[in-house]
């Protein structure tokens, strides 16, 4: 659902993106009530994340396997779920399972051009969990583990953000 909502992008993201899948996750026992209560943490604390800005068109499923890379050196980006969404999403997940080659690349690129917002690498994990409560609630248990993983590490990222500012 890409209904815009008035309020900030982090509650758009935790409303549309988040919490459906979780619900799912829980509903096929991916996730127990105990794993499910660790996102909804996050869910909870998601306006403190930081880095709300206007919405951009990205893919909206760019990790690592819709990107293919040219004999030529072209890239071309495939199977997209194009909306208006946060850039640091489709950033984000080109560093799961195992990373787009050359993302160091991709990364200095994107900086060279428009500039993340300061805390985008706290960041990731954030905008990573909603990729893999989406693979959890399709392809079950096996990604109970990424989900839970990801969830803490955002957590723990948002609480180190916190003692630097």
């Amino acid at each position: 659902d890409n209904t815009p909502d008035d309020g900030p992008w982090s509650q758009w993201f935790a409303h549309r993106r988040l919490t459906p899948y979780l619900r799912r996750s829980v509903e096929n026992g991916a996730l127990t009530t105990a794993e499910a209560a660790l996102v909804e943490r996050v869910v909870e604390r998601i306006g403190e994340f930081g880095g709300d800005e206007s919405p951009a068109r990205i893919h909206g499923d760019l990790w690592p396997g819709n990107v293919l890379w040219g004999a030529d050196e072209r890239v071309w980006l495939v199977d997209p779920a194009a909306h208006g969404g946060h850039r640091e999403t489709d950033l984000a997940q080109l560093a799961l399972f195992g990373g787009a080659p050359h993302l160091d690349r991709i990364l200095a690129g994107y900086e060279q051009v428009w500039p993340l917002a300061e805390g985008w690498r706290e960041r990731v994990p954030l905008h990573q969990l909603h990729l893999l409560l989406v693979h959890a609630a399709l392809f079950g248990v096996t990604y109970r583990d990424a989900v839970n993983r990801t969830a803490r590490s955002a957590l723990t990222g948002l609480n180190h953000a916190r003692v630097d500012r």
